[in-house]
């Protein structure tokens, strides 16, 4: 059974949660069938916590987790989605979406942090999700937009969150130093960071995670394998690193923990998944999941036993931090 673990607003979210990007055709497509399959078999596992946002699959994500989650009462499940980006339907038809999901380029991104722009991504989110609420709202990527995101969209969550509209709201990054101002700035109630406390890199460490715990802010985890770097037991030569080819100094890392990990009869994926939820301040890792056998792969993974020899082997070798 999949863990359970409070936020300071009340939400309680599954220590394993559903990362909606792959279901939205994140650079592969899958059909509508396989996806759905996906969402059921998360259920099914126990995971209750579902992310997704508009820019995935300019809305295909968000459509496709609201029917699939449809069957399911609305008070067991807890739904994230995201602002920052509103949907504009385009005049031009044919060609595909530009920023690496296979979709038709039917609208385009528009980037927005203020309060309108806010209020009118929550509502057509509601409806592309069909759901009679979102639970969790995250400002998404407001590193170039930071004043408005804390200026504008920030108080325009929490003054929803105040009046009942949602439950709760955070921010999403991949930089955790920005992110760490938005919890001193800000009264939100979770933070999510993408990539930065990995086996490969755990700068989520040194400044966020005490200042979130401190300020009773939850973390999710996201990225966890470095944009599949870490995805497999061995990494590949060609694997991306933070949606980049991977330096080769990353890569040896990465295959020195592989070395480790392979001594002690744990595989590199396994171990990335444990590391990414030993932290205190962790609440939840998101994995991104596209179907049935890679959430059945994940539960499993989550549920296979690390002996604590690893992490005190890889501290030793200078590979990771202790927590």
């Amino acid at each position: 059974m999949i863990a359970s673990r409070p936020l300071p607003c009340g939400l309680t979210l599954t220590e394993l949660g559903f990362g909606g990007a792959p279901i939205g055709n994140l650079y592969d497509a899958v059909d509508d069938d396989t996806a759905a399959g996906a969402v059921r078999a998360a259920w099914d596992a126990g995971i209750r916590y579902f992310d997704t946002a508009p820019h995935y699959g300019l809305g295909l994500s968000e459509r496709r987790l609201g029917e699939a989650l449809r069957e399911q009462r609305r008070d067991d499940v807890v739904v994230s989605t995201k602002v920052g980006r509103w949907l504009e339907p385009t005049e031009e038809e044919g060609g595909q979406d530009p920023e690496g999901f296979v979709v038709p380029a039917t609208h385009r991104r528009v980037w927005d942090f203020s309060r309108d722009g806010v209020l009118r991504s929550i509502e057509a989110s509601l409806e592309r999700l069909g759901l009679d609420r979102i639970d969790l709202v995250l400002v998404h990527d407001p590193d170039d937009h930071v004043r408005e995101a804390l200026e504008e969209a920030a108080p325009t969550l929490s003054q929803l969150r105040s009046e009942g509209v949602i439950r709760g709201y955070g921010v999403g990054m991949n930089h955790a130093p920005a992110l760490a101002r938005f919890v001193r700035e800000t009264d939100l109630d979770v933070a999510m960071v993408a990539g930065r406390y990995t086996l490969l890199d755990q700068t989520a460490a040194d400044d966020l995670f005490p200042l979130a715990r401190e300020r009773g802010v939850g973390i999710v985890n996201a990225g966890i394998f470095n944009s599949g770097l870490l995805a497999r037991p061995r990494p590949a030569a060609d694997a991306p690193y933070s949606y980049r080819p991977a330096a080769p100094e990353v890569l040896d890392r990465a295959l020195r923990i592989a070395r480790v990990c392979e001594e002690l009869g744990v595989d590199l994926p396994t171990a990335a998944v444990a590391f990414a939820r030993r932290h205190p301040a962790v609440t939840s890792v998101v994995v991104g999941l596209r179907t049935p056998a890679e959430v059945h792969e994940l539960v499993g993974r989550a549920e296979s036993p690390v002996p604590e020899e690893l992490w005190t082997a890889l501290e030793e070798d200078d590979v990771v931090a202790a927590p």
